[in-house]
């Protein structure tokens, strides 16, 4: 498996504007849905990335700790699905299911989306504040497929409880690692 890192890109960068449908309700979901919660975590997720299937349960865990105390959360998937079919629309909501997701999981087909964030891998972790300023982007723990380090969700769950107390953020933000975007034939951006 050929690690990727996020992006990292600067704090208090603001919150791209999408609109994207949602494959389990066949409805559109937009950034602006979420404008009345204090903290908003985007993360772009796949169906097959062993390093997100490695973290799954403990993610839909984590934030449904923290949805009740105001937390909105959403999930993107922009992988190419004609090359990686286990990502389809249909495969998406049968993760959904399976996983227990408790928040809209979303289809970036055209990946303009994962673009605008800055998206580089799976899963790929990105927290705004209320006014959807950039306050955490990098891992959710230490854990890896593999390294025997258990899914704590260590960091994220730092960034979470220092952004709902309104505490700055997060001075140590540690790059998230996974599998590298599945970019359409030319669409792969240049990050520099």
């Amino acid at each position: 498996m050929a690690l990727t890192p996020s992006t990292m890109p600067p704090l208090a960068t603001s919150a791209p504007a999408f609109r994207l449908p949602e494959p389990l309700t066949g409805q559109a979901v937009s950034l602006a849905d979420f404008a009345s919660s204090p903290l908003l975590l985007v993360m772009f997720l796949s169906n097959h990335c062993p390093y997100v299937k490695h973290v799954r349960d403990s993610v839909s865990s984590c934030v449904k700790e923290y949805q009740p105390r105001g937390l909105a959360v959403v999930a993107i998937n922009c992988n190419d699905v004609s090359r990686y079919p286990d990502d389809s629309p249909g495969k998406m909501v049968e993760e959904v299911r399976s996983a227990g997701y408790t928040f809209p999981y979303l289809f970036d087909e055209s990946q303009e989306t994962a673009k605008a964030y800055r998206a580089a891998c799976t899963p790929d972790f990105f927290l705004f504040d209320r006014d959807r300023k950039l306050v955490y982007r990098g891992q959710l723990d230490d854990s890896r497929p593999g390294n025997g380090v258990p899914v704590t969700c260590a960091d994220l769950r730092a960034a979470l409880d220092a952004g709902l107390s309104g505490r700055p953020p997060l001075l140590r933000q540690r790059p998230s690692m996974g599998c590298g975007i599945k970019w359409k034939p030319g669409n792969a951006p240049d990050y520099r």
